[in-house]
């Protein structure tokens, strides 16, 4: 597969992707950066193609912040389910004791 092929092969992520000016590294290999560009967004990285002997290899970028976002809300998510379940049927047995009125006649 080309180099050209696997460019294709990407999606629009919404955007615009600009491909950065190739790097070479000491070992040979040729770095070629990819970001996406929309207008509300900005710009991001979505990865680099390392071609070296005469393979391609993509590597997609991971957006660390978006999972650890994503884990903080499920988290608070599943806290305030739990909190509302306890509160509304809560397990432990009921110690609610009738009050007994005695009324008196005077």
């Amino acid at each position: 597969m080309t180099l050209r092929e696997r460019l294709n092969e990407l999606p629009g992520l919404g955007g615009t992707l600009v491909y950065g000016e190739p790097h070479l590294t000491p070992d040979g290999a040729t770095i070629i950066t990819v970001a996406a560009v929309s207008s509300w967004r900005g710009a991001r990285p979505v990865g680099v193609f390392v071609v070296h002997g005469g393979e391609v290899k993509w590597e997609a970028a991971v957006d660390a912040s978006r999972i650890v976002t994503i884990g903080v809300i499920t988290g608070l998510v599943a806290a305030t389910l739990g909190t509302y379940a306890v509160v509304k049927n809560p397990p432990w047995p009921n110690m609610r004791f009738w009050d007994i009125r005695i009324s008196t006649n005077d």
